[in-house]
């Protein structure tokens, strides 16, 4: 069952969870507005329900590891005009993310392009909506990401060593078609939001996405324990590569 709740209702509890979790003002500003964003787009995978179940269980919630730290300050070091260097130190993914692109927008002006490297950063939530708004202003914008946790297979294996490690283009072709064209997917057959979404919902997954601890093939998203790669060995490519880039960037290197 679905049901439609008013912007500022849905603005006000976000908020307020966030609020309660000892965030600045800045920081819920971001989180509500993707949040936000995600729900006005029916990305029920990334939306405020994933935000909060996250920071409950690897963000600031978790107390013998937090994932996310509330308030941290962004580390800047800039090698070249128009390529950044950050290291998050845990703050707020939306916060980091909202903040890069502004600053690769800002650069892009000046350079015609920019890139910015983010280290040590906490789950963005929907990549999707940072390109979108950027292809909104006229630009194309790109985003990918690695993971904090192991959750997919390579290609062939039994072990998991990838993240989803989604890809998130934004076009602005507004001009042409009436809105920007985006394209955002993960690496994984599904994303680990999907099967926490069909969980909740009482779904059952699509055949030869996900495996059961015994590495067995499963449907059933209480089951899933790891992911497999879309497109074969082309989904697992493209996962390796986010990793290799992330390493060499100023990332850690890749699980072996």
């Amino acid at each position: 069952m679905n049901f439609v709740v008013p912007v500022d209702v849905h603005d006000r509890i976000i908020g307020a969870a966030y609020r309660n979790r000892g965030f600045t003002e800045d920081e819920i500003d971001a989180a509500v507005r993707i949040c936000r964003l995600a729900s006005w787009h029916g990305i029920k995978t990334h939306n405020g329900i994933k935000a909060i179940e996250l920071d409950d269980h690897i963000g600031s919630g978790n107390k013998t590891y937090p994932g996310c730290v509330p308030g941290a300050v962004i580390e800047k070091q800039a090698k070249f005009e128009a390529a950044q260097q950050w290291n998050a130190h845990r703050k707020l993914g939306p916060a980091v993310a909202y903040e890069a692109m502004d600053t690769a927008m800002e650069l892009a002006d000046r350079y015609g392009v920019a890139t910015i490297a983010v280290d040590d950063a906490y789950h963005y939530l929907w990549g999707g909506g940072y390109v979108m708004e950027a292809a909104g202003k006229g630009y194309i914008a790109y985003t990918n990401c690695t993971s904090g946790k192991s959750e997919v297979l390579p290609f062939q294996g039994r072990t998991p060593t990838l993240g989803t490690n989604p890809h998130s283009w934004g076009l602005p072709t507004t001009d042409a078609v009436g809105f920007p064209i985006v394209m955002d997917w993960a690496t994984s057959a599904v994303a680990f939001g999907r099967v926490q979404q069909l969980i909740r919902e009482g779904g059952r997954l699509p055949s030869g996405v996900a495996v059961d601890k015994h590495g067995k093939p499963t449907t059933n998203p209480n089951e899933a324990k790891a992911l497999l790669p879309f497109g074969a060995h082309k989904g697992y490519g493209l996962a390796l590569l986010n990793e290799l880039f992330a390493a060499f960037t100023g990332g850690p290197p890749p699980t072996r």
